[in-house]
């Protein structure tokens, strides 16, 4: 019996563009910056290669115009290309317009890096919520044949707790449609609990991710494991000004993620949304929801 197929994922972007410091550099300054992406991500290649795993690979369209051959590169090497759109803004701080205009320029930055229009979408800092649930049909709209913008959980910046844990499909009123590949979490005495990526996946024994990666996958439902290629620098860059707090939850245990990954490649299998869109979405799971 094939074991339950776990979603492996890269949100490509720099260090510089996380939540907390939105308002320390402005996106003019960005340019300035000491750039740590091409090492982090030269060593994500090399332990996936090393698993022979393909991951997602969500690339912000600002990186996609100043990196192409980079991105390019791990197009050539076998992974998804998929979109995490232009500026890293937050789709709830953006006006319908305007998120149109940041995707699709994302859109045109990785298709001329690659050479192949990205199917997936996902949102800046899980962003798509119930006040802007316009940007599903947009998507569809652009294109899109999947996003993975929800995360159904309570949480301080983002979160959709209603949302289904499972791969749905939407239908809107043109007729076009849009599967959505959420982040599952595991539901535990009527709450839902993340532990597959991020700083969940950091901060949390390997023990205690490996436990519940095999409850969920014992429901049927896949984990979505998502990283950003700083999260494994073993020297991430020194900021002035942060708190404890703050410099723990973004930037706590990077040195040992490497390993931990390593071991979750080794433990469970993985495929990309793109994959697992193809070989799932043919059947009926979760279920349809219509959108206006």
């Amino acid at each position: 019996m094939a074991r339950q197929p776990n979603l492996l994922t890269v949100d490509l972007e720099e260090w510089y563009v996380v939540e907390i410091l939105q308002n320390r550099f402005s996106f003019e300054e960005w340019p300035g910056l000491n750039s740590t992406l091409q090492r982090n991500v030269r060593r994500l290649l090399t332990v996936f290669d090393q698993h022979q795993v393909r991951a997602t690979w969500f690339v912000l369209g600002w990186c996609a115009e100043r990196l192409p051959a980079l991105i390019d590169e791990i197009a050539e090497r076998g992974h998804e290309i998929a979109c995490h759109s232009f500026a890293h803004k937050r789709v709830d701080s953006m006006s319908e317009e305007l998120f149109r205009a940041d995707t699709t320029r994302a859109i045109k930055a990785i298709e001329n890096a690659t050479g192949v229009k990205p199917r997936g979408y996902r949102a800046p800092s899980w962003s798509i919520n119930e006040n802007c649930s316009w940007a599903f049909r947009v998507l569809s709209e652009l294109g899109f044949q999947y996003d993975s913008s929800i995360f159904p959980i309570k949480h301080d910046l983002y979160g959709m707790p209603s949302a289904p844990r499972r791969m749905f499909k939407m239908t809107f009123e043109d007729g076009r449609t849009l599967w959505e590949v959420p982040s599952v979490p595991f539901r535990l005495l009527g709450f839902n609990l993340p532990m597959a990526g991020g700083g969940y996946l950091r901060h949390s024994p390997y023990w205690y991710t490996k436990m519940m990666i095999r409850l969920l996958n014992g429901q049927n439902l896949p984990a979505m494991v998502y990283m950003h290629p700083w999260e494994l620098d073993p020297e991430p860059p020194e900021i002035p000004g942060l708190t404890a707090v703050q410099r723990f939850r973004t930037y706590g245990s990077t040195a040992l993620f490497l390993q931990k990954l390593d071991k979750l490649l080794r433990d469970f299998e993985f495929m990309s949304i793109g994959e697992y869109v193809n070989k799932y979405g043919r059947r009926r799971i979760g279920f349809e929801s219509t959108h206006s």
